[in-house]
């Protein structure tokens, strides 16, 4: 986890007004934002690898479209990067500075993932039952992310740029909705409060500083609920109408 998010626009140019006050920087944001051919998405699956809006430690106020699963730099050949994409959608912020994947990255190529939500499913009776997680203020969620660039050897040598979305130990919340009998514990993405945003994208942070930053987040500020099918035959798909709330039987303590 968290292998599906919702992702629109309009996470971005809150991101603005959190980062400034100044109605020219959000204007010249919302140009920017103008001027790249964006899908909108209102739930898809990281396996799908979308292109979503990042900001980077190199230029935190300049919207970035990177493909979701990292592709480390040092990937030889077009069939490693296939492979190793779908095994990089997350990167477990306890290791980040020793698996050879994120290494690199955690030190020197952090970035900031605006979502609107994440979503998760809840297994009971042989069953899953999905879940969207936002903010209870509708503020966007600044998850933390690490990213990468890769040169295709073939043809042009095109770049590749591409991120991967941090996770922590799961908070109360995630308690009850990360049940998933195959992983180890509840997990859920690092979201990184206002006030600690810029420390994320320090270039000059040391380790411990952005250790610090791993963990859980306020169960109290997020909001939850039950949703429609986002996955299989029956899945809602790219439409605002998967963040409605859905009621199941089986559920009752939501």
């Amino acid at each position: 986890m968290c292998y599906n998010a919702e992702a629109q626009t309009k996470a971005s140019i809150k991101y603005a007004k959190h980062k400034s006050f100044d109605a020219n920087i959000i204007k010249q944001l919302q140009l920017k934002l103008d001027l790249i051919s964006y899908t909108p998405y209102y739930q898809v699956s990281g396996f799908a690898h979308p292109r979503i809006l990042v900001f980077t430690d190199r230029e935190p106020l300049e919207p970035k479209l990177f493909h979701w699963g990292l592709i480390p730099s040092w990937i030889k050949d077009e069939e490693g990067a296939k492979k190793i994409i779908n095994q990089t959608l997350n990167a477990r912020g306890e290791t980040i500075y020793e698996k050879p994947a994120f290494r690199t990255s955690a030190k020197s190529k952090r970035c900031l993932v605006y979502l609107d939500a994440f979503y998760e499913h809840h297994h009971l009776n042989g069953k899953t039952f999905p879940f969207r997680i936002a903010m209870k203020d509708d503020s966007p969620m600044a998850i933390a992310g690490l990213w990468e660039e890769w040169a295709n050897p073939k043809g042009s040598g095109e770049i590749i740029s591409t991120f991967t979305i941090v996770t922590t130990v799961g908070n109360s919340i995630m308690a009850k909705v990360h049940n998933n009998p195959k992983a180890e514990g509840p997990r859920m993405p690092v979201i990184i409060p206002k006030d600690k945003q810029d420390e994320w994208l320090d270039i000059k942070a040391d380790k411990e500083v952005i250790q610090s930053l791993i963990k859980p987040f306020d169960g109290s500020l997020l909001e939850y609920h039950t949703v429609g099918k986002i996955l299989g035959k029956a899945a809602i798909g790219n439409k605002p109408e998967v963040e409605n709330k859905v009621k199941y039987q089986e559920i009752d303590w939501v």
